[in-house]
């Protein structure tokens, strides 16, 4: 889909800017653009390396084993088929923690990972399981304590108070996620009521 509409808004954008005369203006804000984009990049890249790196480093130590306990009784709420499966329960442990601080970047290969485990443990290959939906929902919500990288973005900007993004993030993503846990297991509960009826 996004095929079709990037291409669409690029061809109005140039047709408009040869009919309104602004073609100039069109070519300088391409090239301002790009440099910002490259320059938000790089100063994104250092928090990136920094968080990966001690989010691999936490992989290899007891500090995720006893995180993962500490998450346990709400991984067992959320994830009532996965009370017995330690290794995915891990997985999903780093991916909530890495959100939890607000590092995107590195909670997306390890959601990546804990979907691949839940899928192998799917019995129907070709549907989503309760266990993956619900994954889904709390990685779209993705309650935040530490939004690193809003706040590193802000920084880069030149933002006079980068920080002040915390408390209204706060009250979004748990908002968010609450209301997505709530919704989901009453689809859960629907569709398991569907196919017994």
């Amino acid at each position: 889909m996004l095929n079709i509409v990037w291409p669409i808004f690029i061809i109005i954008s140039f047709s408009f800017a040869i009919f309104s005369g602004n073609l100039e203006n069109l070519n300088n804000s391409i090239f301002e653009s790009t440099n910002s984009a490259i320059s938000l990049s790089i100063d994104l890249l250092g928090t990136m390396c920094l968080w990966s790196g001690i989010m691999q480093i936490a992989s290899k130590t007891s500090l995720v084993e006893n995180l993962t306990r500490f998450l346990e009784p709400l991984l067992n709420f959320l994830f009532p088929k996965l009370k017995e499966n330690k290794k995915i329960k891990k997985e999903i442990s780093m991916n909530m923690i890495a959100n939890i601080l607000g590092l995107g970047n590195a909670a997306t290969p390890l959601g990546l990972k804990a979907m691949k485990s839940m899928q192998e443990e799917n019995e129907k290959k070709d549907t989503l399981s309760d266990s993956m939906m619900m994954f889904i929902v709390i990685n779209t919500a993705s309650i935040q304590i530490i939004p690193t990288t809003v706040i590193a973005i802000r920084s880069s900007l030149g933002s006079e108070n980068p920080t002040s993004i915390v408390f209204p993030t706060w009250i979004a993503t748990i908002i968010a996620a609450v209301v997505g846990v709530f919704v989901a297991r009453i689809v859960i509960k629907l569709t398991k009521g569907e196919k017994h009826g």
